[in-house]
């Protein structure tokens, strides 16, 4: 009998570590599955929207360019630094005094430098300076801006640099036309795939261009010996856009 009794407890035992690991291995299971949701419905973020088509837009206003800017300069040699520099801020007077008597606005100094002149054995014989200002004046000006510094004592001109006043105004009228334009490429696309175009779903501008001149014989700058002809200047931008699909 007591052999009987002890293979029954021994059978208990084992029943019981049985149950117990049945146990935990359920609750590590349940644990496991906790702070793991099933996938959410709908399209994921990272994937493509099916529902929609993409197309890119392009949009060009041309403007006759209103201002422009002119840099004048001196270039001044002399036997020593210090006399080059003083010969040549004293000429560059007279040339700031002419650009600002001729309309010339927003003055800004370019350019000041100094180095030495040498000659074939490498011996210094002499210093040049130079001194460049930039003005800014209506395009109608911009010769007489150039006659006006060539007279006092100017012997560098660059320019004139001509651009349109109100680039911002142009540039949003240009951003118009570039999404009407790629409503038009989607419309295109819909015609062709049997579906039609809804909303704008979203939208991204490319980094846009400085704009570039288009030189015409559009108009030319009046009594002044120097003729400058504005021409036109094209302001672009372009888009990238998606349309809801209906």
């Amino acid at each position: 009998h007591l052999t009987t009794r002890r293979r029954r407890e021994g059978m208990r035992r084992k029943l019981l570590l049985s149950v117990a690991a049945a146990v935990v291995l359920f609750t590590a299971a349940a644990l496991a599955g906790v702070g793991r949701p099933g996938p959410a419905s709908g399209a994921d973020p990272g994937t493509t929207d099916p529902s929609v088509v993409t197309t890119s837009g392009h949009g060009s206003v041309s403007a006759i360019p209103d201002q422009a800017v002119v840099s004048a300069g001196v270039n001044t040699q002399a036997a020593s630094a210090a006399d080059a520099l003083s010969q040549n801020a004293a000429a560059m007077q007279k040339v700031i005094a002419a650009l600002k008597a001729a309309g010339g606005t927003d003055l800004q100094t370019q350019e000041v430098s100094l180095y030495p002149q040498t000659d074939d054995k490498g011996t210094v014989t002499g210093y040049s300076a130079q001194n460049t200002v930039s003005a800014t004046a209506k395009v109608a000006d911009a010769g007489g801006l150039v006659d006006a510094a060539v007279g006092a004592g100017a012997n560098t001109i660059s320019g004139p640099n001509l651009s349109v006043s109100d680039q911002d105004e142009l540039y949003r009228n240009a951003l118009k036309q570039a999404v009407a334009n790629a409503r038009e490429k989607a419309e295109a696309i819909a015609s062709a795939g049997g579906f039609s175009v809804g909303a704008v779903y979203s939208v991204s501008e490319q980094t846009a261009s400085a704009p570039q001149p288009v030189f015409e014989a559009a108009r030319v700058a009046k009594a002044a010996s120097t003729p400058v002809e504005a021409g036109s200047q094209d302001v672009t931008a372009d888009v990238t856009v998606s349309f809801s699909i209906k």
